[in-house]
């Protein structure tokens, strides 16, 4: 009965930004004991890691969104964000959350960039 839910997709016109949330509930052990990550898929391809961040902290980002994406996390909330900032229509894609390294996902958010 884990649930992954994520929210703040929506349609932005490059250079804006957004920012996704994720709540995670039900887990087995501590939401702060779990690294987090966010994915991100569109049509005909795989999904691909965007950022992922330990239960200690550690960040990694895909090299793409160096520099313009930020993972954060609250603790106490079950929470990971996803802060988009400088976004480019090649970021349009459906965004998953993830809880334990691919234990858990959510259904996602769709991120639309576009004039």
């Amino acid at each position: 009965q884990v649930q992954v839910v994520e929210s703040g997709g929506g349609l932005v016109q490059p250079g804006g930004s957004l920012r996704l949330s994720c709540v995670v509930s039900g887990l087995p052990l501590p939401f702060s004991v779990y690294a987090m990550g966010w994915y991100r898929q569109t049509p005909g391809n795989k999904r691909d890691v965007v950022a992922q961040m330990t239960s200690g902290g550690s960040t990694q980002y895909a090299d793409s969104v160096k520099g313009r994406f930020t993972i954060s996390r609250d603790n106490a909330r079950s929470t990971v964000y996803l802060q988009m900032n400088s976004l480019k229509p090649e970021d349009t894609a459906v965004y998953y959350c993830n809880a334990g390294l691919n234990m858990y996902w959510g259904q996602g958010t769709q991120v639309t960039v576009s004039s």
